[in-house]
């Protein structure tokens, strides 16, 4: 019995010292993805704009209707294109754990955004070197074909 509670003890710090350092880490100036909604309160007309004539603003709701016809690792395999910041640092991990990065947001073009909030200064998220390129990351000829792309670089997503 004193093994296991040991044990668990273990386990329990090991888990609480991996918690510590991970918070430390983006405590420190990490930048980080803070989902469209922040973004907001400083830029309301790119954010209305954004969320009435672009398709990305429902992207997750796209895929969610597809679902059942897909096997849970194809579902997941659309997140990379249809969530902010999925399989990096910070990024979207799932509807209930993440639910402000589940569509493709602001800060899949500008960049994680944590540190701009905090500064206020443009000089900290991406802003003018945002290139058609970048869109076809997702939007790559394949997908245009499929999906009918028609890409809103400089047609209205702002």
């Amino acid at each position: 019995m004193r093994t296991r509670v040991r044990a668990c003890s273990a386990v329990f710090f090991y888990f609480m010292c991996i918690l510590v350092l991970t918070a430390g880490n983006l405590a420190a100036g990490e930048n980080r993805y803070v989902g469209s909604k922040a973004c907001r309160e400083c830029h309301e007309k790119e954010y209305l704009n954004y969320k009435k004539f672009s398709k990305k603003a429902s992207s997750f709701e796209s895929i969610k209707k597809m679902k059942s016809k897909l096997s849970p690792s194809e579902f997941k395999a659309c997140f990379e294109c249809h969530t902010t910041g999925y399989g990096k640092p910070g990024g979207f991990v799932s509807e209930k754990s993440t639910p402000d990065l589940k569509e493709v947001g602001c800060e899949v073009c500008h960049g994680p955004g944590s540190i701009h909030i905090e500064s206020e200064d443009p000089e900290d998220i991406r802003l003018g070197s945002i290139s058609i390129e970048d869109c076809t990351k997702c939007h790559n000829k394949s997908r245009v074909n499929e999906f009918g792309f028609k890409p809103l670089l400089f047609g209205g997503a702002h």
